[in-house]
């Protein structure tokens, strides 16, 4: 069955229901029944795309979710590159994240900044009897004569922690009041809370709220503020997204305060409420900071994707609406500055990628936001879905996609391999676990948790690099090599 052969929208979603219905028939009717409200192809003029989302995956099938330390530790604060993160508890969690994405950063490495190090409370059998609160305060001390250009320490907690009842509270408080006011932010990310990853990131904004802008009510401000002030807010700098991002917005007249949690302080963090628009670009993973500012700060936020020259140049005009005639005509100014730019990548690359089918299965933004840069350069979306979104993410996404999309939510990995073996795609864009399965299925495949080693892919640079690797995915000749095995 192939998509491309689909004649009408409603030959398409039969085709997906069928194919739904095909996928499920392997599953017990109990775990068929449940799996089915996440599976469905996208109506036009629905609310949201149809399926269940934010639901505990299934015991027995393999999941590609993280859990809500890697939400918290891996996305929201390990990026932060002043501060000392300790992953408290065994050794493993804290040595499966140091292989984090490419966060990049400016600084000196074990000096001011601290994002490629591991620190680990490395528990023992004899911690988990006893207790590690006196352990944590050991490290603390350990960290403060070893690494004394720290500008903080977070404690990321993991699952032993919220078993055995260590009081991180308590010592952190401790060694706060010891290093005269050393920001020290206990986070309750144990692994086992929620169902997904995206528990961590409401916890670690919460922390966030509670241990760092509390901290600053009646502080002086440290710079001094002016009428274009922004700050960016969930955006990891993965391969230089954040860099690429912000040259934009200052080049349109903006200053950006604040930038994280990629490339980001401590002082950043503690400068945002003092900003007059934050821009959103991870909604997933920081909305809830976002909303908490508006409410208490009365400072508004707007989502904005930078993927593609239609989205960047709608972003621009979105985020410039907010400001004066000044900053919306450096809005224009930068479109068509980048415009030539733009014309002569599509130009390039659009004859070799138009009409390319894609299938994607990623996290946080990208299962929506990316689809308008494929769109640009000729490519088709024709199934998507998110590892831990939220319904809210689902009712985003019918902005983006066309009627009959599939679309699966937290996809197993049986469900995903059939459904590509099923669609035959021209390209998969998902994450590191699925990376080399679809590759050895003769697949074309792009890893859209990190660009692959490569990006940035945000901005119109970015976008340059998207092309490229997008055209060296699909049309090297290495698949001439490779046989998928419904092919063999």
């Amino acid at each position: 069955m192939s998509v491309a052969a689909a004649e009408t929208i409603e030959e398409l979603k039969a085709r997906n229901k069928e194919l739904i219905k095909e996928v499920l028939e392997v599953y017990p009717e109990k775990t068929a029944k449940r799996r089915a409200k996440h599976l469905g192809a996208f109506e036009e003029g629905k609310p949201d795309c149809g399926v269940k989302s934010n639901i505990k995956s299934i015991p027995g099938v393999m999941t590609i979710r993280g859990c809500a330390y890697a939400g918290s530790k891996g996305v929201v604060w390990g990026p932060i590159k002043d501060m000392i993160h300790i992953s408290h508890g065994p050794v493993g969690c804290g040595q499966y994240s140091w292989a984090s994405r490419r966060n990049y950063y400016i600084g000196t490495t074990g000096v001011d900044t601290f994002g490629t190090m591991q620190f680990t409370s490395d528990f023992q059998e004899k911690d988990i009897v006893f207790g590690g609160d006196k352990k944590l305060a050991k490290i603390i001390d350990e960290i403060q004569d070893l690494f004394p250009l720290n500008k903080g320490i977070s404690v990321q907690s993991e699952c032993p922690i919220g078993l055995i009842g260590d009081d991180i509270e308590a010592v952190s408080k401790a060694k706060s009041k010891e290093y005269e006011g050393k920001t020290i932010v206990p986070v309750r990310c144990e692994g086992f809370r929620g169902v997904s990853q995206s528990l961590g990131h409401h916890i670690a904004n919460d922390s966030i709220r509670d241990w760092v802008f509390d901290k600053q009510e009646g502080k002086a401000a440290r710079f001094e503020p002016s009428p274009y002030d922004v700050a960016i807010i969930g955006d990891y700098n993965i391969g230089g997204d954040a860099w690429s991002s912000r040259i934009l917005l200052e080049e349109m007249g903006l200053r950006v305060v604040s930038q994280w949690s990629g490339d980001g302080t401590i002082a950043e963090l503690e400068a945002t409420p003092r900003a007059k628009l934050n821009v959103l670009h991870c909604y997933r993973s920081m909305n809830y900071i976002s909303r908490h500012m508006e409410e208490k700060y009365g400072i508004p936020w707007i989502e904005y994707n930078f993927f593609g020259p239609s989205k960047i140049a709608e972003s621009l005009r979105k985020i410039a609406s907010h400001f004066d005639d000044t900053i919306k005509e450096g809005a224009e100014a930068v479109i068509a500055k980048y415009q030539p730019l733009m014309d002569a990548v599509i130009a390039k690359y659009r004859p070799r990628l138009e009409g390319k089918k894609v299938m994607l299965y990623v996290g946080g933004l990208r299962p929506r936001h990316v689809i308008g840069a494929y769109e640009d350069l000729g490519m088709e979306i024709i199934g998507t879905g998110y590892e831990f979104g939220h319904n809210d993410d689902y009712q985003r996404t019918t902005h983006y996609v066309k009627d009959g999309t599939l679309i699966y939510d937290d996809v197993t990995g049986y469900e995903f391999e059939k459904f590509v073996e099923k669609i035959q795609p021209d390209l998969v864009g998902s994450g590191i676990k699925e990376k080399y399965v679809f590759q050895k299925m003769g697949v074309p495949f792009r890893q859209m948790h990190s660009w692959d080693y490569s990006g940035p892919y945000h901005g119109y640079d970015g976008f340059a690099i998207f092309a490229r690797d997008m055209d060296m995915a699909i049309n090297s000749p290495v698949w001439k090599f490779a046989k998928a095995p419904w092919a063999a």
